[in-house]
C-alpha cells in the first residue's frame, strides 16, 4: 500500500510513503520532508573555520568523498545517550583535502539502525549557507552544528550524511564507511527500547460465522484489545477494537470501530482504500522481517490483499497474489450518509493459513509464534485530519515498519 499521510517524530518528519531526502537519482524531495532545526549562524558570506577538532569526537570518521578532496573527520552528540524529547546536540567535522565539487548541498538522513527503514531526514544548509561546499579553505575544519529535540523512536537511529546535486550524489570513497548509495555513516542516537506487544489467539473450536456482526460465541473466548494511535501508543480518539481466533485451516481477524460517519468512495477489489476509512492486518509468518503479507477491509467490504517479498517490494507483482480471504461487514448507521451521525462498522475476516508467505508450520500448533500487526486509518473529515491506529506502536508514519510487528500466539 501507499499511504499519502504525513505525521510528525518530534524533530524528525516521515511519510508513509517515505520520500525524505535525496534520492541516487532523481528530483530533490518535497520540502516537506525536512525537519526543523536550528543551528549556530556563521559569519555572513564567509564559512566559520578551525584549525583544529575542538577535542576527542565521541563519533570519529575516516570517510572521504570525490577520491579524497573531502574528508569527514566525525560527528560530537551531547549528550551521548539523550532521552526522549531532551535537546540534542549534533557537531560534524569536515575538511577540504583537495579541490572541491561546486554547487554540492548537504543531506542527513534518519534510518532505522536495525533494519535501514528511511525515518526521516535532517537536510539543511552547512552553517546556514555560509560553508557550501566549493567555498572551503584548503586544510581547514568546517565545523557544522545542529540542534534537535530526540525523537520518541524505540531503537537505533542511525545518521547518513553526504552532499547531493540536482539527480546525484556526491561518490563515497571507500566502502566500508557508507552504505552502498553514497550515504556515509554518521553517529547512531540511540532511543529506548520499547516492548512489543503480544496477543494469545484461543484455537476456536468451530469456525465463527463471516457476517460481520461479532456476535457468535467464538468470538467471546478471544481477548479483546483497543488499537492505540500508530505513532505513539496513545488513545487513539475513536475506539477500534480488536480480537483473533484460529483453527487448522485460517486465522479469524475482527475488527470493532467506533465511526460517526462510514463512507468509503472504491468499490472493487485491490483498490487503494489504504488512502480511505480501512481496517488492514499483517502477517509477516516466519518473523523474518522481509516477506510478509498485507490484507484491508473497508467498510464497503472492498478487499485489498498483497504479498512483499521484501519491505514494500514492488506493488504491482505484490498485488497479483490473491489471499483467498472471505470478510464482512456490519455498519451501525447509513453509509456515506455525512447528513446523520453513525454508530460505526464492525468486519471480520477469514484468512486461509495456507496462502500466506512463508508459514513455519501449516497448520500452527499452540505455542507457535509469529509477527504481526493490526491498523485502522480514520478520517475525522473525509480525506483530511487522518489518525492512524495500530496494535503495536510503529512510532514512525509507515505502516510498514517491519522491525515494530508484534507478536502473536497461537494459544
Amino acid at each position: 500500500m501507499r499511504h499519502l499521510v504525513c505525521l510528525g517524530l518530534l524533530a524528525i518528519t516521515a511519510c508513509r510513503d517515505e520520500q525524505a531526502g535525496p534520492k541516487p537519482r532523481g528530483a530533490r524531495p518535497p520540502a516537506a520532508g525536512q525537519q526543523q532545526q536550528q543551528q549556530q549562524p556563521g559569519p555572513a558570506g564567509a564559512a566559520r573555520t578551525l584549525d583544529a577538532v575542538p577535542g576527542a569526537l565521541n563519533f570519529p570518521s575516516t570517510a572521504t568523498w570525490a577520491n579524497g578532496a573531502v574528508k569527514y573527520l566525525g560527528s560530537q552528540v551531547d549528550p551521548k545517550n539523550p532521552q526522549p524529547g531532551q535537546a540534542v546536540t549534533l557537531k560534524h567535522y569536515f575538511r577540504a583535502d583537495g579541490q572541491q565539487p561546486q554547487g554540492y548541498q548537504f543531506f542527513v538522513h534518519v534510518v532505522d539502525g536495525n533494519s535501514g527503514q528511511m525515518l526521516g531526514n535532517m537536510d539543511h544548509e552547512l552553517q546556514n549557507g555560509a560553508a557550501m561546499l566549493g567555498s572551503w579553505p584548503q586544510g581547514k575544519i568546517i565545523e557544522d552544528v545542529q540542534q534537535i529535540a530526540m525523537p520518541n523512536y524505540p531503537g537505533p537511529m542511525q545518521l547518513l550524511i553526504g552532499f547531493w546535486r540536482g539527480d546525484d550524489r556526491l561518490l563515497a570513497d571507500l566502502p566500508p564507511t557508507h552504505d552502498g548509495n553514497h550515504r556515509v555513516f554518521g553517529p547512531r542516537l540511540e532511543g529506548p527500547q520499547a516492548a512489543l506487544p503480544e496477543y494469545r489467539a484461543p484455537r476456536a473450536t468451530k469456525p465463527p460465522v463471516i457476517d460481520g456482526k461479532l456476535d457468535d460465541e467464538q468470538w467471546k473466548s478471544a481477548p479483546e484489545v483497543t488499537l492505540t494511535t500508530s505513532f505513539d501508543g496513545r488513545e487513539a480518539q475513536r475506539k477500534t477494537r480488536l480480537r483473533l481466533l484460529w483453527d487448522d485451516a485460517n486465522v479469524y481477524v475482527a475488527f470493532d470501530a467506533d465511526d460517526p460517519d462510514v463512507w468509503g468512495t472504491l468499490r472493487n477489489k485491490d483498490d487503494a482504500i489504504y488512502n480511505q476509512d480501512v481496517v488492514e492486518v499483517f502477517f509477516d509468518a516466519d518473523g523474518d522481517g522481509a516477506t510478509y503479507n498485507e490484507l484491508q477491509v473497508s467498510p464497503h467490504n472492498v478487499n485489498f490483499d498483497a504479498a512483499f517479498v521484501a519491505r514494500r517490494s514492488d506493488l504491482e507483482a505484490a498485488m497479483k497474489w490473491e489471499s483467498g480471504m472471505k470478510s464482512a461487514v456490519q455498519v451501525r448507521g447509513t453509509l456515506d450518509d455525512d447528513s446523520d451521525r453513525d454508530q460505526g462498522w464492525s468486519a471480520e475476516m477469514q484468512i486461509p493459513i495456507a496462502n500466506l508467505l512463508k508459514v513455519p508450520k501449516v497448520p500452527p500448533t499452540k505455542g507457535d509464534k509469529w509477527r504481526f500487526n493490526a491498523y485502522r486509518l480514520e478520517h475525522f473529515e473525509r480525506f483530511k485530519q487522518i489518525e492512524g491506529q495500530s496494535f503495536s506502536p510503529l512510532f514512525v508514519g509507515d505502516f510498514h515498519a517491519l522491525p515494530r510487528f508484534g507478536w502473536l500466539v497461537f494459544d
